[in-house]
């Protein structure tokens, strides 16, 4: 069965954006180790306009095919007239409120969030990306199979949280660190025993 892998940058406190969904606060290109790594081992989480420009072979080899992401985190493409920010995936954007895409790559979807990631898994087809965000990524965190964490060294005080979803401990197992002289350290988890 397909896995859902949530991975995304967090600031120390948790937060993947500020108040306003912005991000311009983390590295708009990661320190040369990290960009190195990152490029080696998740390319396709790259946007696909930024292949070239990091030496990325496109579309790239890797362990997805798909990916989800909430309305907040199309949107800023959407607003720089990029309606398939990661054209080398098929890409679901879950939401009530955006209309149909006439890009053949981006299926929007309304229904219920869980019960479409179950589905989905359930279809051949290589392990599912979710991008972001918070909201989003708190309604599938008992969904979530792995959390790969790029947790970088700054502290913001307020923002989206990696998961908004109230108070609702759900453990994972640490399986991997890779620390850099940065100060970002991705961290990947698995989901604990259910």
């Amino acid at each position: 069965m397909r896995k859902l892998v949530y991975y995304v940058a967090t600031t120390l406190d948790g937060f993947i954006a500020a108040p306003d969904g912005s991000y311009d606060f983390f590295p708009l290109v990661p320190d040369p180790d990290v960009l190195a790594h990152l490029a080696a081992e998740w390319p396709q989480t790259f946007p696909t306009f930024t292949h070239a420009q990091f030496g990325i072979e496109s579309p790239p080899a890797g362990r997805f095919d798909a990916l989800l992401m909430g309305r907040g985190t199309y949107e800023p493409a959407l607003k720089a007239g990029v309606t398939s920010p990661y054209a080398h995936l098929k890409q679901y954007v879950l939401s009530r409120s955006l209309p149909p895409s006439d890009d053949p790559q981006v299926e929007i979807v309304a229904g219920d969030a869980v019960a479409f990631v179950r589905e989905l898994k359930e279809r051949p087809g290589g392990d599912i990306w979710l991008c972001g965000g918070g909201h989003l990524a708190g309604q599938l965190l008992g969904e979530v199979d792995e959390l790969v964490v790029k947790l970088n060294p700054v502290v913001v005080g307020s923002g989206v949280p990696l998961a908004d979803r109230g108070f609702a401990p759900h453990r994972f197992t640490l399986v991997e660190t890779r620390p850099f002289d940065s100060g970002v350290v991705v961290l990947r988890y698995t989901a604990a025993a259910r």
